[in-house]
């Protein structure tokens, strides 16, 4: 049986029980949110999975279900991210001197130049960011989702802006430049606390990144922060690539069930 339809099914057994899916938690040791997604064919659980969703259920027909022991593979969207968050890591450092010497008036780049740099950084980011939406899809977190695709709509709004003033006179760096530092700032802040929510899960390691990030977020909000901003937020997308390499490569060495903890 493949899903949906074993989904269906355990949905239909549990509610012939009587059962809640809290009350069937009790029973099975699992966690709401892994009943949640395997009831609505989000996940396909692994055979020790079904056979505890079974016995809990008192259906003795289990044996038969046909359920795939492939190991889940890793999209290759996320490897894609992945090269896309390095060519945004290093793209930013020029988009970031370059931008320093259009708010003090020099323009020692053409604007055409730059906006194609401003092209790769955003696009680059906003790929990695949609690689972590992808993860999420293994490794449940909602406060990152939710902060992600924050991120997401920031990029997009200002890359867009970043180009009005690159490509017309109707607005010049220095009318918005400490708006985008502060909101930039906000939302840096949300992913970070996304991150922390990762210590359930994992080594201390995605703390550590969501800390910096968090630390980050806070500089660039102040404002008066925002070059101290650099070294935090430097040390956090560093370690967020390689925390995305990690568990690319641990998807299919771990258990899906065990990813849907958060």
């Amino acid at each position: 049986m493949k899903q949906p339809e074993l989904g269906r099914k355990i949905s239909e057994l549990r509610k012939a029980k009587g059962l809640t899916q809290e009350e069937l938690v009790e029973k099975c040791n699992l966690n709401v949110r892994t009943i949640q997604r395997i009831e609505a064919g989000e996940v396909t659980p692994r055979s020790y999975t079904v056979k505890a969703l079974f016995e809990a259920l008192d259906f003795q027909d289990s044996n038969d279900l046909g359920i795939s022991q492939e190991k889940p593979k890793t999209p290759g969207f996320i490897y894609a991210a992945i090269g896309a968050g390095l060519v945004y890591f290093f793209l930013s450092f020029f988009e970031i001197g370059i931008e320093e010497e259009y708010l003090s008036g020099n323009e020692s780049v053409s604007r055409n130049a730059f906006s194609l740099i401003k092209v790769g950084s955003y696009l680059g980011y906003i790929l990695f960011m949609l690689g972590w939406i992808r993860l999420e899809q293994f490794y449940s977190n909602s406060i990152l989702k939710i902060g992600v695709w924050l991120m997401i709509g920031a990029n997009v709004i200002w890359f867009l802006v970043d180009l009005t003033a690159l490509q017309t006179d109707f607005l010049e760096f220095k009318d918005f430049f400490w708006v985008k530092i502060s909101s930039f700032g906000f939302f840096y802040a949300i992913l970070g606390m996304g991150f922390i929510g990762y210590k359930k899960q994992f080594t201390s390691i995605p703390m550590i990144i969501g800390v910096l990030t968090l630390i980050a977020g806070i500089f660039l909000f102040s404002g008066f922060g925002a070059i101290l901003a650099l070294i935090p937020l430097t040390l956090a997308e560093i370690g967020q690539i390689g925390l995305m390499i990690y568990l690319a490569q641990a998807i299919g060495r771990t258990s899906p069930d065990s990813m849907l903890a958060i």
